[in-house]
């Protein structure tokens, strides 16, 4: 992880949660994480499949040059990464396991950032709405920041964090939908250790 804001929004999800796959919403603080909250957002699952923006911070907001709240979460991605990251929300969910990836922001005057990426999941049931967690930041704040609006998301590599990865198959995603490769496909960490434990499969 490169942001500081993903190293600490992901460290304080892995306090909470414990030994369990994933920590409650109700167990997350925002004045725990406020020097962070720029960066955050939270996903919802308003009884609907898509995941929408219930929050977004002000520097992820002031990215797209607008408020985030309510709008679907894969929207901004084109395609094929658009279908990759819809699957990829399916993963966090389900599988209950974190990711961090890496996003090319372009605005329509042709600027474009890295964006680093925190998917982390929440624990819920029934019908719960808020399902997951995340941090959305560029590595290098450009200097377009806020006076031109992001117009599309790319992704560009996938990591995928495990707390327990024994007994458990890296989610089978690896290649977006006009068949061409992630650039670095996934590597398996153990309780986001440095060291990696499985085989880069991308």
């Amino acid at each position: 992880m490169k942001h500081s804001s993903t190293r600490a929004l992901y460290e304080y999800w892995n306090k909470k949660r414990g030994v369990r796959p994933a920590p409650d919403r109700s167990e997350i603080e925002p004045s725990e994480i406020r020097f962070v909250l720029g960066d955050t957002f939270m996903l919802a699952a308003d009884f609907v499949d898509q995941l929408r923006y219930r929050l977004a911070g002000t520097r992820l907001c002031a990215l797209f040059c607008r408020e985030l709240k309510g709008e679907i979460f894969s929207d901004a991605f084109g395609d094929p990464s658009r279908e990759a990251i819809e699957k990829l929300l399916g993963i966090v969910n389900e599988e209950k396991v974190a990711i961090v990836a890496g996003v090319t922001a372009r605005t329509q005057e042709g600027q474009s950032a890295e964006l680093e990426m925190l998917l982390l999941p929440l624990a819920h049931t029934g019908h719960a709405r808020i399902r997951a967690l995340g941090i959305m930041a560029p590595t290098a704040p450009p200097y377009w920041l806020g006076a031109q609006a992001v117009t599309s998301l790319e992704l560009v590599t996938l990591r995928h964090i495990a707390p327990d990865v024994k007994g458990r198959s890296a989610p089978k995603f690896g290649r977006l939908a006009d068949g061409s490769r992630l650039r670095h496909g996934f590597t398996v960490y153990s309780g986001g250790l440095e060291t990696p434990t499985g085989e880069r499969t991308g």
